[in-house]
């Protein structure tokens, strides 16, 4: 006979929502993009599309699996991610060496724009840092990408 799993009461529901690195990762990650959002409002683009930008400022024209595999997003999401910034006319999507592969550059448009959001960028970053220090930062950072690796699929 099948082991039937035992239902959580309300205390060890309590208990895994405070408990769960998914929970408070998530609800970090929620409120600290809302945090930037609000700072790079003036610019028309969010967080989650500067972070975009400035991965193809990074790694120059790249395909999309290759940045996919940078960012740790599937391709198809990644996709639907970058629609608006080439709408926007910030990215272009070009063929690759061959029919499936697409590659991603930055347009003078985005390059503007990137450069438009990077000294908001700066602002909410140095009182991120101010408010936490560098030395809790290098720790938060150090702790993030140890998850990184330990959750990541190959």
């Amino acid at each position: 006979m099948p082991h039937k799993p035992k239902a959580l009461d309300h205390t060890e529901t309590v208990e895994m929502g405070k408990s769960c690195v998914c929970f408070i990762t998530r609800k970090a990650a929620r409120c600290i993009t809302q945090f930037y959002d609000d700072i790079l409002k003036p610019t028309g683009i969010r967080s989650t599309q500067l972070a975009l930008l400035t991965t193809i400022r990074i790694l120059g024209p790249v395909s999309i699996k290759k940045m996919a595999r940078s960012v740790a997003m599937d391709r198809s999401t990644l996709a639907r991610n970058l629609k608006p910034l080439e709408r926007q006319g910030l990215i272009r999507i070009g063929p690759g060496k061959d029919l499936r592969e697409r590659i991603v550059s930055l347009t003078k448009l985005g390059i503007k724009k990137w450069m438009e959001a990077s000294p908001l960028w700066e602002k909410a970053q140095t009182h991120i840092k101010n408010t936490m220090g560098q030395e809790d930062l290098d720790v938060l950072f150090a702790n993030l990408s140890q998850l990184v690796s330990l959750t990541r699929k190959k």
